[in-house]
């Protein structure tokens, strides 16, 4: 799965990136560390030949729900899509057929079971600052209260590298090779062509390296570079 990630590069660094700007009025400030559970306001680039990068909000509500009980209900459970069953669940179906996105990102963090210990890691992608989550969109508007614009972040089955990672879930998110984003922004490309985007990331193109647990540390700031510095577990700890 994916709850928490990295986008650490300033506005311009993305807009550089997706040859796309920033919507009107926005300001984005670097994150070293989201957490889904927090329901975030992140970077999303979307759109097709005029792409915009624009602030939406992790946790996706679909259109169709009824009330704000509801929406604040559905939104811890839609943080992330599972590839293999998107185009037949109602939260995600539509969205998928024609409301797909980039989630602009520079590392995730997953954790690994080792015994009875849970050890973090970092993951990114060789020689890439900014590379891209696919991702999927929509609003939802409540009449006269308040419209929501969020997203929800695809996974698929974990790579080799993943699987040892994540080896309980053994799920990775669905990143996209920067030759693919385009297409995955064509709202008329076929479902067919689709899925054949939706596939794990080559592991040979990933690094890895384990953390500190200071991105659990009750009270602590994780907003700091510090949180993505590599950490040794000394094998008389029983870790490794």
């Amino acid at each position: 799965m994916c709850f928490h990630y990295s986008m650490s590069q300033v506005a311009k660094n993305l807009e550089n990136r997706y040859h796309a700007p920033f919507t009107p009025a926005v300001t984005w400030e670097p994150r070293h560390h989201v957490n889904g559970f927090n329901f975030p306001l992140m970077p999303v680039v979307h759109g097709g030949k005029e792409r915009q990068i624009t602030l939406l909000q992790w946790g996706l509500v679909p259109s169709w729900i009824r009330d704000p009980e509801q929406a604040a209900e559905i939104r811890g459970k839609t943080l992330n899509a599972r590839s293999e069953s998107a185009f037949e669940k109602p939260s995600f179906r539509k969205s998928l057929a024609t409301r797909r996105c980039l989630v602009p990102a520079d590392g995730f963090f997953e954790w690994q079971s080792v015994g009875t210990q849970k050890i973090p890691w970092f993951i990114t992608l060789s020689g890439k600052e900014v590379f891209s989550f696919g991702g999927l969109w929509d609003i939802w508007e409540y009449p006269e209260r308040e419209t929501l614009h969020t997203f929800s972040i695809l996974t698929t089955d974990a790579n080799p590298l993943m699987a040892e990672i994540h080896n309980t879930k053994k799920r990775m998110p669905l990143i996209l090779p920067e030759g693919s984003e385009g297409a995955w922004l064509d709202e008329k490309l076929p479902r067919q062509e689709v899925e054949t985007l939706m596939v794990p990331f080559p592991e040979e193109g990933m690094k890895a390296w384990t953390i500190s647990t200071l991105i659990t540390a009750r009270g602590a700031d994780t907003n700091t570079p510090e949180v993505k510095k590599p950490w040794s577990y000394a094998p008389s700890r029983g870790l490794f």
